[in-house]
């Protein structure tokens, strides 16, 4: 299992090597997010060529990884993560790394690729070993997580059908009406699923619940919602704080009590 894990990291690191190539000549680091999403249905290839379980206990995640892998780089792509103007984020991470930028985005790049191999813990115990439950729990874990997938692409379908007919606004439309970051919200779920699909294979299955709270912990505090609530003030300002004060920030919920939770934090 720690072999399959070393090559995991290894392809993600050489594929992450080639995009950072890439934005030397684009200068749109946001390919970054492409390599990371893709980079999973490459891992579950190694895993699946390295797998010493039978394919009836691994196939099912296998299938979940690579259907969320893919359509997850495809919504990157179509957003111009490959060809497009890099987004606000980048842009800023530019100026801050300035001059050093290059250098510092090769880095960069190499810590989303380690970021995979720690994140496929979450799925690698199906391959190598059998599970103890009748069933249930797996199947607990498909479905959650092929909600999560069909919720984050509505979240994203909705946030890119609002940025063609309302340039330049806050979208508040469908899910983004509770919920400041149903596509972040969306994205835990899928990783909770894996956590439980891989708990059917404790003790080994334990491993796959720190992927679901590295993940929570880089939305809520690192390279999620922070970065992305700042740029959307530096671009809308008061348009969005005053979302902020509606809108519950992550979980969906009415707005009512959205409104409820933004006055007792005032008071």
């Amino acid at each position: 299992m720690i072999g399959a894990l070393v090559a995991a990291w290894a392809t993600a690191a050489a594929l992450q090597l080639v995009l950072w190539l890439v934005q030397l000549r684009t200068r749109n680091a946001a390919i970054v997010d492409v390599g990371w999403a893709a980079a999973f249905t490459l891992v579950v290839g190694v895993f699946a060529l390295r797998a010493e379980a039978p394919p009836a206990t691994w196939l099912p995640i296998a299938i979940v990884v690579v259907l969320w892998s893919v359509r997850l780089s495809a919504y990157l792509v179509s957003r111009g993560a490959m060809l497009g103007a890099e987004e606000g984020r980048y842009v800023e991470l530019r100026r801050r790394w300035s001059p050093h930028a290059d250098r510092a985005f090769a880095v960069f790049f190499q810590a989303q690729a380690a970021l995979v191999a720690v994140l496929a813990t979450a799925f690698v115990v199906p391959f190598f070993e059998r599970p103890w439950d009748s069933g249930w729990l797996r199947a607990l874990g498909i479905a959650v997580s092929a909600i999560a997938i069909v919720g984050e692409a509505v979240a994203d379908a909705q946030l890119a059908r609002w940025k063609r007919t309302h340039r330049g606004q806050v979208c508040d439309a469908g899910l983004w009406g509770y919920s400041r970051h149903p596509n972040y919200f969306f994205e835990w779920c899928y990783w909770v699923g894996l956590a439980s699909y891989s708990l059917a294979f404790a003790p080994w299955g334990l491993l796959a619940l720190a992927g679901q709270a590295i993940i929570l912990g880089s939305i809520w505090g690192v390279t999620g919602i922070p970065p992305t609530e700042e740029q959307a003030i530096r671009s809308k300002g008061d348009a969005y704080r005053d979302y902020q004060r509606r809108v519950s920030r992550f979980v969906p919920m009415r707005r009512d009590r959205a409104d409820q939770r933004a006055r007792s934090n005032v008071s």
